[in-house]
């Protein structure tokens, strides 16, 4: 399984970069979130002018994460996009609902079921999208419903976080996975809120060494934040064999 990070911001965009953006190939083309900027970026790195995936698979509904679907629909319909089979969707539980009504404010309601199959996943419940299988688990980020995601496919397995505050669950998430790609977005003791939201880099890696893990992936991480030696941390353009 080859993931590209196609961006890794936190909320604010670090200089230059996209937001939350995963490639994930093999068998299938599988793009985890998709922030501001992924569609461009996706864009600029391919072949053709118009990114073909097969899967996108959405951790919650703030914008960092799933916010250029919106060019994406636009694109699809009206741009090069139009040539293309229309990709699989994989939302939380409610999404299409969700999505029906983002589409009322920003278009029409049917705008995003036009260009994509919309799905809902259930927590803990595998379902495949290209080839691969894939099982949604519950973590707390402040009240928003939010999904970490395990991805598997015959031989090898992440698991990706999405955005949480600190929980049991994330080792459960990652448990013996060959890739653990975490979120770290906190200085060491900054507290961003109750309920907590997000992770410092001493929090992920605590989940890493619960989990049993093979590897760490820091990712969602300002810029401006140091790393200890040792630290492995994404950035846009990394492309990594798990």
């Amino acid at each position: 399984m080859k993931m590209t990070v196609v961006g890794c911001s936190p909320a604010w965009p670090n200089p230059g970069g996209a937001q939350s953006g995963y490639l994930l190939e093999g068998p299938g083309r599988v793009l985890l979130d998709c922030g501001p900027g992924v569609l461009a970026r996706l864009r600029a790195n391919g072949q053709n002018d118009w990114p073909r995936v097969d899967a996108i698979a959405i951790t919650h509904f703030h914008l960092d994460h799933w916010g250029d679907l919106v060019p994406w629909v636009w694109g699809m319909m009206w741009g090069l996009g139009r040539e293309y089979e229309k990709p699989e969707l994989w939302l939380p539980p409610g999404g299409r609902e969700e999505l029906a009504a983002f589409g009322t404010r920003f278009g029409t309601p049917d705008m995003f079921v036009r260009v994509f199959e919309p799905k809902e996943y259930a927590e803990g419940e595998p379902f495949e999208a290209a080839g691969l299988e894939l099982t949604a688990l519950r973590l707390p980020h402040y009240t928003v419903q939010t999904y970490g995601l395990r991805v598997s496919n015959s031989d090898r397995t992440l698991a990706y976080s999405g955005d949480s505050g600190p929980s049991e669950r994330l080792a459960r998430l990652a448990a013996g996975v060959d890739l653990f790609l975490c979120e770290a977005t906190l200085e060491r003791g900054e507290l961003d809120g109750e309920p907590r939201g997000h992770l410092s880099a001493e929090e992920a890696v605590e989940a890493f060494e619960a989990s049993g893990a093979r590897r760490l992936l820091l990712t969602h991480r300002p810029r401006e934040l140091a790393l200890d030696d040792g630290l492995e941390q994404a950035h846009d353009g990394l492309e990594v064999v798990v």
